[in-house]
């Protein structure tokens, strides 16, 4: 993982951990997950869905997801709910829980790349805000029992954990056959009684709750009715609800090897590994991204079986078909196996048999066409904000396919195409001669390549990406757990709890949902500080101030937001001598060339003249 892409991943890890502790919801989440662990039972559980902080920080999850701008059947985004109360909501979202009965379900299709089309199942804004309420309380639930080798759609974990843990299988664990299976169209056509009955099963059991996620499997699509079957793909909780589902396969594959309990008593792994290879249980090991899996083997016989008995389980159990065509055993010394875009296979260095990864056959024609039409729109318009989203793709193509043994060959491949038609599509406009950014500095300062440029702005080197060994999942990381977030991100130490369960307790009773979670992320950013002085905040001596006046336009966006004290606000806002004078001497002490920097700027923002003090 590249040092950008890791600081992208652990932002958005702390950004979720931030909410929570902005919403104090973490404490419950933590107790949930914990008594999952023990085996509780959950009778209770909407208390919490419906709770005021819990639908706040639901709020707050997906106010930024791109999804969020996304409509749904009733044309309605998140712009919608930005302009209610605090209360209003909250009170909303309780009133919906009552007598839960979803809105349709918007209808979108997504091209393949085999031609077919994929189906998404878009819910109006309205019932993914309620989604993400249930989700969050769900979740903690059932990852404490979920299998530790499923990494699609989970907190923390990525394709490169899931890559990580097969090449790892093969060059420590010496396991060269796998087992491919394909579910049949898998998201259309899960169960929805079994799928409620596995909720049942761990430990879920508010009938209420239940009830509302049976109307939810059930919300009606446009222009198809209502489904019979499937979660459908676009909803919030549709992805927490497909790892419920394939669990039960994940721990029926792992109890035939790697968790089955022997009645040895033993000390180490490895003594464990040894007591059971005393008996007639095959070795096998489950990997499962979503709904694509793969089962490692050390011999075909034992492929062979697991094979067949998983074909027969998912249908008996779970009712679902697999597709002959693309289920397969591949002897990995012989073959290639394709996994989450990458082709791996077994060769030999030496004595021994290692794993070796290209990008997967199909991926390189795609991302050739991708970046040759960002090319033609940089030629019908070209600015420097094209050139960059090309750069963008091609730092986030090499970020993804790193991971490849083979990755700088692929890539090199993949550049002289591209490079061809960059040199004949833009021959008016390439030049040699344009800015490096410090991305650029950063990932490609060693690499000597001849340099292309177009609109001031110097193009990344398509081939100029080396292998990075992705790194195994530590299973100690959690988000509910105090070690497993340590492992995350350090709790912000100059925000004062109490300060911070103030501003969520007492929101500004006549603003907007969006402009009370705005002030309260405010604090956050700031540390507690006040914008223009950085003495710390306390309660009673917090005014939020808008950067551009409401009266001008400005709006309540994070942005155009900004804690201050109640004398800083007066100063901003005051136009007289005397009280610029009155405050500014209760402040003054504070006060240096950058503060009053700061302060003028906000008072020009403001319509007023600077301050001018000797």
């Amino acid at each position: 993982m590249t040092a950008l892409e890791k600081k992208q991943v652990e932002s958005k890890k702390k950004s979720k951990l931030r909410n929570n502790e902005y919403y104090d919801t973490q404490e419950i989440q933590d107790m949930l997950y914990e008594y999952s662990e023990k085996g509780y039972n959950f009778k209770s559980l909407m208390q919490h869905i419906t709770s005021r902080k819990n639908i706040l920080l639901a709020y707050r999850n997906i106010k930024k997801n791109t999804g969020s701008k996304t409509r749904g059947t009733n044309n309605k985004t998140i712009k919608d709910l930005e302009e209610k109360s605090t209360e209003e909501l909250v009170e909303y979202v309780r009133n919906r829980l009552e007598y839960y009965v979803p809105q349709s379900v918007r209808r979108v299709y997504i091209p393949k790349p085999d031609g077919r089309k994929r189906p998404l199942g878009i819910p109006t804004i309205k019932d993914r805000l309620i989604q993400q309420c249930i989700k969050q309380v769900l979740e903690p639930i059932c990852e404490a029992k979920f299998h530790n080798h499923s990494y699609g759609f989970r907190p923390n974990r990525s394709t490169k954990h899931a890559i990580a843990r097969i090449m790892y299988l093969i060059n420590f664990s010496k396991l060269h056959y796998t087992v491919d299976i394909d579910i049949k169209s898998f998201f259309d056509n899960v169960d929805h009684n079994k799928l409620k009955k596995q909720l049942w099963s761990m430990g879920i059991r508010d009938k209420k709750l239940i009830s509302i996620l049976g109307n939810m499997l059930e919300a009606k699509i446009e222009g198809e009715g209502v489904p019979e079957k499937g979660t459908p793909q676009g909803g919030i909780i549709s992805p927490l609800l497909s790892n419920i589902v394939l669990n039960e396969m994940d721990w029926w594959i792992s109890n035939q090897w790697e968790t089955f309990k022997t009645d040895y008593k033993y000390n180490r792994k490895g003594d464990k590994i040894t007591a059971i290879k005393k008996t007639n249980l095959k070795e096998i090991y489950i990997i499962r991204y979503a709904d694509d899996f793969k089962i490692m083997c050390r011999d075909f016989e034992t492929a062979s079986k697991i094979k067949i008995a998983t074909i027969k389980w998912l249908k008996e159990r779970l009712n679902l078909e697999v597709s002959e065509k693309k289920t397969s055993i591949t002897n990995l010394k012989k073959n290639h196996t394709e996994f989450l875009g990458i082709k791996l296979k077994v060769v030999k260095k030496g004595n021994k048999y290692i794993c070796r990864s290209k990008v997967a056959n199909g991926v390189k024609p795609k991302l050739i066409n991708k970046f040759r039409n960002q090319i033609q729109r940089i030629r019908r318009k070209t600015t420097p904000k094209e050139v960059s989203k090309l750069n963008s793709m091609i730092l986030g193509m090499q970020n993804y396919y790193s991971m490849a043994t083979y990755v700088n060959k692929d890539f090199s491949d993949i550049a002289f195409k591209v490079n061809r038609t960059l040199r004949k599509r833009l021959s008016e406009i390439l030049s040699e001669k344009g800015t490096e950014s410090k991305t650029f500095q950063k990932f490609y300062g060693e690499y000597n390549y001849k340099p292309h440029c177009v609109a001031g702005i110097r193009i990344f080197p398509i081939a100029g990406v080396t292998f990075k060994a992705p790194m195994n999942f530590s299973q100690e990381i959690c988000d509910y757990t105090r070690i497993g977030r340590e492992k995350i991100h350090k709790k912000l130490r100059s925000v004062s709890p109490v300060v911070l369960k103030y501003l969520v307790e007492n929101p500004v009773r006549d603003k907007s949902i969006k402009y009370n979670d705005n002030r309260i992320a405010r604090y956050s950013g700031q540390n507690g500080c006040c914008f223009v002085t950085g003495i710390p905040l306390g309660i009673g001596d917090i005014e939020c101030h808008h950067k551009r006046p409401e009266k001008d336009g400005g709006k309540d966006t994070y942005r155009n937001l900004c804690l201050v004290t109640k004398d800083i606000h007066k100063l901003i806002h005051a136009t007289k001598k005397k009280t610029i004078k009155r405050y500014y001497d209760k402040v003054k002490c504070y006060f240096d060339e950058n503060t009053l920097s700061k302060l003028n700027k906000l008072r020009t923002k403001a319509g007023n003249d600077c301050i001018e003090l000797s």
